[in-house]
């Protein structure tokens, strides 16, 4: 359920016309709710996706994603148009997931212990473990610890880079705005990352994984 403070999300049907996402703004600034519900429509699902990678919890997601759509509610004013609309708003959930999580090391334990994300895939490109069989589990295991510790010894700026990347749902423009950081500095952060990882995979003697 969406707070209270928050307009219900639903169509804005004034037009067959697709209004963008600045003019909606405009109008939700001067009590429109209609307008202010279409923007959670239109970025609902960015917005949880979002909040799903920074923690990794289908429930956690849904509550920063309420929290983040309140927390653009109440500063519209301060919007200002130099990036759009679903930037600012991913900028603000990012925040929202962190704030929740104040412990990185808590979000990465919940990210790497799934070996794969819903699509059967590593979460970790280039660096993923083999599929297990019952007699290499234990292995297995013994790898998924030494990736979580590769990645919870990562500098956090290189860990907040390598987060919003992996989750796919981000162009490395959109990282750059919500990290306040150029598009070269957080592709090397995401490339030195991965280097990082695969130097601590080679040291651990997971040498098969560490050249993928």
């Amino acid at each position: 359920m969406w707070p209270q403070a928050l307009p219900t999300a639903h169509p804005l049907r004034v037009s067959t016309v697709r209004v963008n996402d600045e003019d909606l703004v405009q109008r939700a600034r001067q009590g429109d709710a209609a307008a202010f519900g279409e923007l959670i429509d239109r970025h609902r699902s960015a917005v949880y996706r979002a909040a799903r990678a920074a923690l990794g919890s289908h429930a956690d997601a849904e509550d920063a994603a309420q929290e983040a759509f309140l927390a653009a509610y109440r500063r519209l004013d301060s919007f200002r148009g130099t990036a759009s609309f679903k930037t600012w708003l991913l900028t603000i959930t990012w925040h929202q997931a962190i704030n929740r999580r104040r412990s990185l090391t808590r979000i990465w334990r919940r990210m790497v212990a799934a070996t794969h994300d819903e699509r059967g895939e590593s979460p970790l490109d280039g660096i993923a473990a083999p599929h297990p069989t019952p007699e290499d589990a234990a292995v297995d295991d013994q790898l998924q610890r030494a990736i979580r510790r590769a990645i919870l010894a990562l500098a956090p700026k290189l860990r907040h880079a390598l987060l919003l990347a992996q989750s796919g749902e981000h162009t490395y423009e959109e990282i750059s705005v919500m990290l306040n950081a150029p598009v070269g500095t957080i592709k090397w952060r995401v490339s030195e990352a991965r280097r990082v990882i695969r130097k601590h995979l080679h040291e651990c003697g997971y040498d098969h994984v560490a050249r993928r």
